[in-house]
């Protein structure tokens, strides 16, 4: 008798190798994650190597532009070493972003996450953008539940992710525009909601905006001098602290960001927001 035959013929030649049920998708699946962690390496260790010439540069470009050894006779020296200063804080911030992206992605973020007020941040976060609210004749406007609750945060992540927001808003925002901010509770969490009124975008851009250095083609991105990583930064910052970013725009209608963070009790009585 023959050897019995097959039912799917015999493997092609020229097809990738068989693997026996569960091999081939984990090795794929371990190849894959010793990429992201050798990117993450890379990115911090670039982070890190750029930043100490980076304070360098920017340290003593602040005391030429602040003629601290003594005057500079000619002003374009001391308007060049301000432009170099500016340029450095700008490369920092990005450098900055780089290495939280690279911390969250790889799990490695330090969180102290305890019950945070949240209507004094935001203020926080707004008072931040006094120089462009009265440059640019921009408002605020803060709707906040009486019965506020704190949230489960860490503090420097809630005031990353609100900064965050209120810049992306602000960048958008047309000259004497309004950006409002909504303080909701809704069962065991509170939502955040941050909305301008600038030129918005489509609504398939959304995905994109919230990939790290994927700014996409819409308006809303291409005014923007960053590298598209605050909204990154916001939505890895939100998921972990078991939480979420939504965003909803449309053209010509703005963008309409809304975090959502649990709720927390209220410690000694500062839980309470004030009405708006």
């Amino acid at each position: 008798m023959g050897a019995p035959q097959a039912s799917q013929g015999p493997p092609s030649r020229t097809g990738p190798p068989q693997h026996r049920c569960g091999e081939g998708p984990s090795a794929a699946a371990v190849r894959k994650q010793e990429q992201e962690e050798r990117k993450r390496s890379f990115l911090r260790m670039v982070s890190h190597e750029l930043r100490t010439p980076l304070n360098s540069i920017i340290g003593f470009s602040e005391i030429i532009a602040c003629e601290l050894y003594g005057k500079i006779n000619e002003p374009k020296y001391r308007e060049h070493a301000e432009i170099v200063r500016d340029s450095g804080l700008k490369l920092l911030k990005l450098v900055n972003q780089i290495m939280e992206i690279a911390r969250l992605e790889s799990g490695a973020a330090d969180m102290d996450i305890r019950p945070e007020p949240l209507r004094p941040a935001v203020d926080e976060a707004i008072a931040g953008f006094a120089a462009d609210v009265a440059g640019r004749k921009l408002r605020f406007s803060v709707e906040a539940d009486p019965h506020l609750p704190p949230v489960m945060a860490d503090s420097r992540a809630l005031r990353t992710i609100l900064t965050n927001l209120l810049q992306n808003a602000v960048t958008f925002s047309p000259e004497g525009g309004e950006i409002s901010v909504r303080l909701v509770p809704h069962e065991a969490s509170v939502w955040i909601e941050i909305k301008d009124e600038g030129d918005g975008c489509a609504p398939e851009q959304l995905a994109r905006l919230m990939r790290p250095f994927e700014q996409g083609e819409a308006p809303l991105t291409r005014r923007s001098e960053g590298a598209g990583l605050g909204l990154p930064i916001v939505r890895l910052l939100c998921q972990a602290m078991e939480g979420a970013l939504r965003l909803q725009c449309s053209p010509g209608q703005g963008l309409l960001a809304r975090v959502r963070l649990p709720a927390g009790r209220p410690v000694n009585g500062q839980g309470a927001g004030h009405a708006a």
